[in-house]
């Protein structure tokens, strides 16, 4: 029962690392990563569709990437949905097959906002861990009466540790974040 608890509590704390990664891969660097356009809906014949749906997404150079729809008439709404999209700043060039988008460069000051957003970020998955734990931990406290009070505590012991371990790997993945944010 213990056990049952724990592993739950630990693919759930899993998934919201998860989640945080990929959160961070929405923030852009200086270069063009093909996950910060993955998010961006296009209104195709009257429904937000997800980018990644609609087209292929390369990085041909390390400020540039290309879009290769797969439906040719759906060209001029990706491109609008490129152009309006918040925190990229890209203009998106049409040649009729393909969108080139030229992410240009950021500022330092620029940067220095995007760090405090991928740290807001952070701080909401370390957040959802915690209230993981806390679930967690409540489903322990339950269980007092059927299992002994010592399996509990050190279910809950086990439980820190776990919180621990996945608040750590969030951490990681932010100092790697922020490195390469400021990178210049």
């Amino acid at each position: 029962m213990i056990a049952d608890v724990l592993a739950e509590a630990t693919d759930r704390m899993a998934k919201a690392v998860e989640v945080a990664k990929d959160d961070f891969n929405t923030v852009r660097t200086g270069r063009a990563n093909p996950a910060l356009f993955q998010r961006i809906l296009v209104d195709y014949y009257g429904s937000p569709t997800p980018l990644g749906q609609l087209a292929s997404l390369q990085a041909p150079e390390a400020r540039m990437l290309v879009v290769t729809p797969y439906d040719k008439s759906a060209l001029k709404e990706i491109e609008k949905a490129i152009a309006t999209a918040p925190n990229l700043g890209a203009t998106p060039t049409n040649d009729g097959q393909i969108i080139r988008v030229v992410m240009p460069e950021l500022t330092q000051d620029r940067r220095k906002e995007f760090v405090k957003i991928v740290r807001g970020k952070a701080e909401d998955a370390k957040v959802a861990v915690r209230n993981i734990r806390r679930r967690a931990k409540d489903d322990l406290d339950a269980l007092k009466g059927e299992v002994g009070d010592d399996d509990v505590s050190r279910g809950e012991k086990e439980l820190d540790g776990l919180t621990k371990r996945h608040i750590d790997l969030i951490d990681d993945a932010l100092k790697r974040k922020e490195a390469e944010l400021l990178e210049v």
